[in-house]
């Protein structure tokens, strides 16, 4: 068998193209998972790997660039993780055999792992060891670590492959048209931070076609003193017919093979859209070169990073936020319930009706129940004319993708929106529609970081926006959490991330926020109270049983189940908030409320505020 370094130190290494390109023109559907083809059509992978091998590929990769837990998870096979492992190193060998080098590759996890921190490093690296030992046990001759946009989640591969084997590991980012990483790292970054792994060969792969990889080849190799790898796509895709085609030509890609080993790249290949064709001009164009090294320059701090720009000032951003700068007004605020169409009518008398009582603010949540209602934004942007209340919007992770999500904090900037509370929010349920969907590219420390970056002047993959946004980051804890380490973990992450003031689960325990605020005591963030005047014992009993992260202690309960009727038991509901109200006021860092009344009824709120009732 050839050893992978030995022949990179002698002639350029040819690595194979876009295996999912084959399989899906083969007609496997992208919601499927490729991975399990590895289990349930073989031939169709191994013909795809004797496509490449027969294009002249030295080096072919496995089909299990999604074959991790949480990825296969997506298609309820989280149970067969070192299964498909074994069966692609299999699958790969048996085309390979003993000419042919095979490569394990390992891709990012998702969307989740590479902006939010909401997995541990030693949770990724444990999720990554699983695939890597999976791969080593069948006999890889290498692994190729790829399509990775956070230097985190590298890291945490890096770790894990090389506590399980001493075979030679390629560790691939990928880079936007701005020579960035979807995280923002820029190549001089890469390099510094990825140094202490020691990875056999740095590089970069997919997202980009040729001409805007070599840019990010180029700054690598000014930094960069070891071997160095190229595997762009096909260009950009265009859909004709339906089908998304990648137009770049192979003598287009056996082009810029040449100008990437003439920058001091040993191993060439392609990603999304690089076909056998592709592959064979590129062997073609490469063999009668060695790869070369280039001398290895600084590039200068401002070339290498955009720098953020001066944010707004807090107390500048809105009244919400001068109020909580100010820190000499108890704020109170008041949610509302969206209507489940767009007659806004009874929300604007409810809106009428707590201006009038001098309440500063009014939250516009968003349900986890699939029943259509106007999104908080838009709710916001058609009560902000006719109103000087100001407005808390909600904004749930669950339903953007990051581009969307993006969007949307633009757009309430726009409006002058600038008070958010960024939410993960639940899975949708209790809908008419039998299977509703949620898109959880981020949770809510994820959009958090997001956030603080457009106030900074950046959006996620570090381009620059003119001018920064003036976003009032606001999050949520819940003091009642059953596992309160998870809580206050992620509630720190939250303040670090950026948050700037915290909104509480509705507290029916004074001494239970009291503990929580003890222990998260050296976080400078101003807190709102949570206060939900209960309506009934029936309104108790499923708030605290069927609603998420709502706890109601047992005596609070019984209180509303000895109430002698209905108008007994609002009473009584309206008594204990103002009791939790009157205690909490004066807790460290508590700086305002928010009273949630239950069925739209405001005037249950106010007789909380007002102490009637």
């Amino acid at each position: 068998m050839p050893d992978f370094l030995d022949i990179l130190s002698s002639r350029v290494v040819v690595c194979d193209g876009g295996i999912g390109t084959l399989l899906y023109e083969k007609g496997v559907f992208i919601n499927q998972s490729f991975d399990e083809l590895n289990l349930k059509d073989p031939s169709l992978v191994q013909e795809v790997h004797h496509e490449y091998a027969e294009a002249g590929a030295d080096v072919l990769e496995t089909n299990t660039f999604g074959a991790n837990r949480l990825k296969l998870g997506l298609h309820g096979l989280e149970s067969k993780v070192r299964e498909i492992n074994r069966a692609g190193v299999r699958n790969a060998r048996a085309v390979a055999g003993t000419e042919l080098l095979v490569a394990g590759s390992i891709g990012p996890l998702g969307e989740v792992p590479r902006f939010t921190g909401g997995l541990a490093p030693s949770e990724m690296e444990e999720l990554f060891r699983e695939q890597a030992e999976a791969q080593a046990e069948e006999g890889v001759d290498l692994f190729v670590i790829e399509t990775f946009a956070s230097l985190d989640e590298m890291e945490a591969a890096l770790r894990a492959v090389r506590a399980v084997s001493n075979l030679p590991v390629v560790a691939q980012m990928t880079f936007g048209d701005d020579g960035l990483t979807l995280g923002g790292s820029s190549p001089d970054e890469v390099v510094v931070r990825l140094r202490m792994h020691a990875p056999d060969v740095l590089g970069a792969n997919c997202t980009i076609g040729p001409k805007p990889m070599l840019d990010v080849i180029t700054r690598l190799a000014a930094v960069h003193e070891g071997r160095l790898s190229a595997q762009p796509n096909a260009g950009l895709p265009e859909s004709v017919d339906g089908r998304l085609i990648y137009m770049a030509s192979a003598e287009y890609l056996a082009k810029y093979a040449k100008r990437f080993v003439q920058a001091g790249v040993a191993l060439v290949g392609g990603c999304c859209g690089t076909r056998p064709e592709h592959i064979r001009a590129m062997k073609h164009a490469v063999t009668p070169f060695t790869p070369r090294r280039s001398h290895v320059v600084a590039f200068p701090e401002a070339r290498t990073r955009r720098k953020p720009v001066e944010p707004v000032p807090r107390a500048e951003k809105s009244r919400l936020a001068a109020l909580l700068a100010a820190g000499e007004e108890f704020v109170t605020s008041v949610e509302l319930t969206p209507p489940t169409g767009f007659d806004l009518a009874r929300l604007r008398e409810g809106v009428r009706q707590v201006e009038a009582a001098g309440v500063h603010c009014v939250n516009v949540p968003e349900y986890a129940r699939v029943n259509p209602r106007l999104p908080p934004i838009a709710i916001a942007r058609l009560l902000r004319p006719e109103f000087a209340v100001e407005p808390i919007v909600h904004y749930c992770c669950r339903d953007r993708n990051l581009t969307g999500m993006q969007s949307d904090l633009l757009e309430a900037e726009a409006f002058g929106i600038r008070n958010v509370l960024v939410i993960t929010g639940d899975p949708p349920k209790l809908g008419d529609y039998p299977k509703p969907t949620a898109v959880f590219d981020l949770d809510s420390i994820g959009l958090v970081k997001v956030a603080a970056r457009l106030n900074q002047g950046l959006d996620a993959a570090g381009g620059r926006l003119a001018p920064p946004t003036g976003i009032h980051i606001g999050v949520g804890a819940n003091p009642g959490s059953l596992n309160m380490e998870l809580e206050l973990r992620r509630f720190r992450d939250k303040v670090a991330a950026g948050a700037e003031f915290v909104m509480t689960q509705p507290v029916f325990d004074a001494d239970l926020l009291e503990r929580f605020l003890g222990r998260a005591e050296d976080l400078e963030i101003p807190v709102l109270v949570g206060i939900l005047p209960l309506h009934s014992y029936r309104n108790a009993e499923f708030l605290h049983n069927e609603v998420p992260g709502m706890t109601i202690p047992e005596p609070v309960r019984e209180r509303m189940r000895r109430a002698p009727g209905a108008e007994a038991a609002r009473e009584e509901g309206v008594r204990i908030a103002r009791e939790v109200l009157a205690q909490v006021r004066g807790f460290r860092g508590v700086r305002g409320a928010y009273i949630m009344p239950p069925f739209g009824r405001y005037d249950l709120a106010l007789q909380v505020l007002n102490g009637r009732g």
